[in-house]
């Protein structure tokens, strides 16, 4: 007789990767599926993750002190308000498993980051999606209306992850303020170093005891091989966190990368401008070929090419480029990492001849 599996698991949707580059036929191959940085790490990461190497046969530090530290100071709360873990996704599930128990309900915008819905089908609760307004931002009237008793957390994705546009400030605070303060905000900051626009969150002034932020080294440090995210909350839940992550989750080599890459925020700061500048190309050149592109702080482009999604990404995999389509419906579309200038320019090329 087979092992029963627990339902939540057995039919929890597969998380589904960005697809390696293809081939193109004049030899052209870029990866813009999975929103990585295109550039190497910073000046002395990799130096200080092989000499972290030398030390493998020794576990790693399991409080990330080093990293802890120089995180709270960057941020300027204490030590006991970080919990670090193996990427943000890892933390998010370390906060839904801090305070979920069945019954219970999370909240999200619909379309966000695909991880939600399989987080939080893990713990037992139950997703309430709440559908996107227009321009692919988050309905915020909609998803105070949708909470309820059971309600426990609520999950906002700024920028948003894969329609690309901000949650301004001030409407932002204004919904955490109306929130009830038994219900945990974690508000997902992946991409945050990417966001110019004057209105983006600012974390001192949302600071609640209970909201979250979650961060990665991921996307703009570029150290999405070395799964490396935390949360910065009140020091009752960032404990809560650190108990319910895996000990010794965050490798020696991944501290020593992040610490290094801290330091290195001047360089962080050029390669973002510069992702930034491309990203603005990018924009703009879909929206003059007359695609209905919403605006994008972040380091991707959404292409809401609904029943053609398939067949508008087939014709970028064709020329070269991996994309990442969601071909579920509603908002079905094609999230386009910004890459380097030549997968850039060749996107626009390739979305020259898209047919409607």
């Amino acid at each position: 007789m087979p092992i029963p599996i627990r339902p939540a698991v057995a039919s929890v949707p597969p998380y589904k990767p960005g697809k390696p580059a293809p081939v193109g036929p004049d030899g052209s191959s870029f990866k813009l599926s999975s929103n990585e940085n295109p550039y190497p790490p910073l000046p002395g990461v990799i130096e200080a993750a092989q000499h972290a190497v030398q030390r493998m046969n020794r576990y790693p530090d399991m409080a990330n002190a080093e990293l802890t530290a120089a995180l709270a100071a960057k941020h300027g709360v204490g030590d006991d308000e970080i919990a670090l873990s193996t990427g943000s996704v890892a933390v998010l599930y370390n906060l839904l498993q801090t305070v979920i128990t069945d019954g219970d309900e999370v909240l999200y915008a619909w379309r966000s980051f695909e991880a939600y819905p399989i987080a939080v089908q893990l713990t037992g609760a139950r997703s309430v999606p709440v559908p996107l307004g227009p321009g692919a931002t988050h309905d915020l009237e909609a998803m105070l209306a949708a909470i309820t008793p059971a309600s426990k957390v609520i999950l906002v994705c700024t920028p948003n992850n894969p329609t690309g546009p901000i949650v301004p400030h001030d409407q932002l605070a204004d919904f955490i303020d109306q929130v009830r303060d038994d219900i945990m905000i974690i508000i997902d900051e992946a991409y945050l170093e990417f966001a110019t626009a004057p209105d983006r969150a600012r974390f001192d002034d949302l600071r609640r005891p209970n909201v979250v932020t979650m961060r990665t080294f991921s996307k703009a440090y570029g150290l999405a091989g070395f799964r490396v995210g935390y949360c910065i909350a009140d020091p009752a839940i960032a404990g809560a966190v650190r108990a319910a992550a895996t000990p010794f989750g965050v490798s020696a080599p991944a501290q020593a990368a992040a610490l290094a890459s801290l330091a290195a925020d001047a360089d962080l700061l050029a390669r973002v401008e510069e992702l930034i500048k491309e990203r603005t190309a990018v924009v703009t050149g879909l929206r003059d070929l007359g695609l209905a592109i919403p605006d994008s702080e972040s380091n991707f482009v959404w292409i809401p090419a609904g029943e053609r999604t398939a067949a508008w990404a087939a014709e970028f995999e064709a020329a070269g480029l991996a994309v990442r389509p969601f071909t579920d419906e509603p908002d079905a579309g094609i999230r386009i990492t910004v890459g380097e200038p030549e997968a850039n320019k060749l996107v626009l090329q390739v979305a020259g001849t898209l047919k409607p």
